[in-house]
């Protein structure tokens, strides 16, 4: 925002402005979604048609991982409607379209602390953003800012594979993911053998993890996806290690600051096209495990 530029004076908000609408917000964000704070994302859809509940105000998509963003627009203050509109859709969309991961997006001019308390407390459970709006007048400019004042709960997997209902077989990934990625699993997997030839993958419902010699050694797990195989590893020096990948041009996921693990994605041909890397990370998180 240029407010450099400008007094105090000629900074003004948008509350009473005439052009200053939920329509008129919504084209802002069309024309440029970056300025969500969201990342690297694309409008799929807007004013989504909801059955039998309405219409969801903005349909965002990041175009690396296909995550979805259901996202609900409110001009003044957030109220319990609009809480409870956001997570509605949010839960239509992902049971439409159980194959990608869904986040809710509230977004208001005003969230007062008592209602960031309730959306708090839905976002132990459910993932959900809120972001601050204000707009604008600088100069003869309108301009929109976003502040994410509650920002999704990352949440931890377990290193246990014991967990009810968990068992699951090849098949179930291939279906839920597709062959390709698991063709990317199985040459991650020659990788894991040259650092000890008794690993193999142990499939479970909510992840695939390793064993060594029978036994779990989930230093590194994966997720089948269907254009990618999301690769979740355990090293104490996250950064350096997200860095380094980032740098070969591998696709990091950077998560909230909770996160203990790095996640990635690849397909067959970056695995190998980085293979030493990849094997030195593999190794660096076995060696970690070990000590």
């Amino acid at each position: 925002m240029p407010s450099l530029k400008y007094s105090k004076a000629e900074v003004i908000e948008l509350k009473n402005h005439p052009d200053f609408s939920e329509a008129w917000v919504r084209e802002r964000i069309e024309e440029d979604p970056s300025i969500l704070g969201l990342g690297d994302i694309a409008v799929k859809d807007v004013e989504r048609r909801q059955p039998r509940a309405g219409r969801l105000d903005l349909l965002l998509v990041d175009p690396e991982t296909n995550r979805r963003y259901e996202v609900e627009l409110q001009l003044g203050a957030a109220d319990e409607s609009h809480i409870i509109r956001t997570i509605e859709y949010w839960d239509i969309e992902r049971k439409r379209y159980p194959n990608y991961d869904h986040c809710a997006v509230i977004i208001a001019e005003n969230i007062t602390g008592r209602f960031l308390n309730v959306i708090s407390l839905f976002n132990s459970s459910i993932p959900l953003i809120a972001i601050q709006m204000t707009g604008l007048k600088v100069g003869d400019q309108l301009v929109l800012q976003f502040v994410k004042i509650l920002d999704e709960v990352e949440r931890g997997e377990d290193d246990e594979d014991e967990v009810p209902g968990g068992a699951a077989d090849r098949d179930y990934w291939e279906e839920r993911g597709s062959k390709a990625s698991m063709d990317v699993a199985d040459e991650c997997v020659s990788i894991l053998r040259e650092i000890n030839p008794a690993i193999s993958l142990k499939y479970n419902k909510y992840y695939i993890g390793l064993a060594t010699a029978g036994r779990p050694s989930n230093f590194v797990v994966f997720r089948a996806r269907k254009q990618f195989l999301k690769v979740e590893a355990w090293a104490n020096n996250r950064n350096e290690w997200m860095s380094k990948l980032e740098e070969a041009g591998v696709v990091v996921f950077p998560g909230g600051p909770t996160r203990k693990s790095i996640h990635f994605r690849l397909i067959l041909s970056e695995v190998r096209e980085h293979r030493a890397l990849l094997k030195e990370l593999f190794e660096t998180c076995y060696k970690e495990q070990q000590s």
